[in-house]
């Protein structure tokens, strides 16, 4: 790094503003006497922006991969600043008022979020659906999913430590960029922390590039997939205890909730809401493996420490013990079948019985199944060693086959 500061600007046909932009941004350097660069990351302008950027001294790279993203990780990787200021080239970000900001990172802060649902919101300068629907919701999901402290989840503007954001490989191309870096900052264990900014009415005379309902549904759509235990574990963890609770409370016989009757066919209900359970449990375990394995989700202590406790062989023996109890209980109606000379039996009594014995043999054999698929994301392979670290897994728990084992 031969700088303190890179200024980063993602740019597509920003033309009318982007020389404000890069006025404010000298302005910053030279108003507290920063070493620093304007870099602008074009992204295919045909409106002669670069032109612009290179005539006030900027410094431009191209990026030909169309994206928010992506714009943002081609300057990330041509900036020589130790540390990087980023915003939008549309005058909605003024960088000339962003010095708190790097006063953080000078303090040791890795990653600084502006956010503007705690400072001012300029008149016009966001639709009102962003500001009271989309991005406090959003942000909210964000929280309570990875318990991220900051308060505006998406606010353009931002400063970080260029080594660590380049440390934790973001690859997303679209705007689902801004929660991935996020995202991934508070799983890496970087110190993150907020200062209020103000949004201004950009200034352009076109559409903004943002889709509402589009992006609102990549960023939700990103952040769930990174958080299997909230998108399936909890959910099917839930259904299950359920399910048992209910079922347990049928079993005896029909119980009455003031003019509901709940008899056999609320079993059969609840068989099935067990059913969903268990498999979104699975589901939710493998989603964790692929993470883990594949670079998605960073490899911790923590997870390495959960799979000690679990092997293919201790499911498969749950599983036997399950179902040897719902085989008794299936074999316990064949019999009283048998004793009737197969013929009609009382469906009530039969029924208390034959639908919990069916679903625990049912939820056996989904535990064998699903044991085996766990144990085949855990297979070794050359590119498991040499692209996702999982040859530095392998020397903290003493062989790559080690960690194959676990499951």
């Amino acid at each position: 790094m031969s700088r303190e500061l890179t200024i980063l600007m993602p740019c597509l046909n920003e033309a009318l503003t982007l020389g404000t932009c890069i006025n404010r941004a000298k302005k910053l350097l030279s108003d507290h006497g920063i070493d620093g660069e304007v870099l602008v990351s074009d992204n295919g302008s045909t409106d002669g922006s670069q032109e612009i950027a290179l005539s006030l001294g900027a410094r431009v790279v191209n990026c030909h991969v169309r994206g928010y993203g992506a714009a943002l990780q081609q300057g990330i990787e041509h900036a020589s600043g130790e540390y990087i200021l980023m915003g939008d080239s549309d005058d909605s970000y003024h960088f000339d008022e962003a010095f708190p900001m790097i006063e953080k990172l000078r303090e040791g802060c890795d990653v600084c979020m502006g956010t503007r649902l705690r400072g001012e919101i300029r008149p016009g300068a966001m639709p009102f659906m962003n500001r009271y629907l989309g991005n406090p919701l959003l942000t909210f999901i964000g929280q309570k999913l990875f318990r991220i402290p900051t308060s505006d989840f998406h606010c353009g503007m931002r400063a970080f430590r260029t080594d660590r954001v380049r440390g934790i490989k973001l690859v997303t191309t679209g705007m689902e960029w801004a929660s991935e870096m996020v995202i991934q900052a508070r799983l890496h264990g970087l110190r993150m922390m907020e200062v209020p900014i103000t949004l201004h009415k950009d200034g352009r005379d076109r559409p903004p590039h943002l889709r509402r309902w589009r992006d609102g549904w990549r960023h939700l759509r990103f952040m769930l997939l990174h958080a299997p235990n909230w998108l399936f574990v909890l959910p099917g963890m839930t259904l299950i205890t359920l399910g048992m609770l209910g079922e347990s409370a049928l079993i005896p016989g029909m119980v009455q909730v003031g003019k509901a009757a709940l008899d056999i066919h609320t079993m059969l209900v609840l068989a099935f809401m067990m059913l969903a359970g268990v498999q979104l449990l699975f589901t939710g375990m493998m989603a964790n493996v692929y993470s883990h394995t594949n670079g998605v989700l960073p490899y911790t202590e923590e997870y390495l420490r959960s799979l000690k406790g679990f092997s293919l062989e201790k499911l498969l023996l749950l599983a036997l013990v399950v179902g040897g109890v719902g085989g008794l209980g299936f074999a316990g109606v064949i019999w009283k079948w048998y004793q009737a000379g197969f013929g009609a039996l009382d469906v009530e009594v039969t029924m208390r019985l034959l639908i919990p014995s069916m679903t625990l043999l049912s939820i056996a054999g989904q535990a064998v199944l699903n044991g085996f698929m766990l144990s085949v994301l855990f297979l070794p392979t050359r590119s498991s060693l040499n692209l996702y670290g999982c040859k530095r897994v392998g020397e903290q728990t003493g062989s790559l086959e080690a960690v194959g084992e676990a499951v």
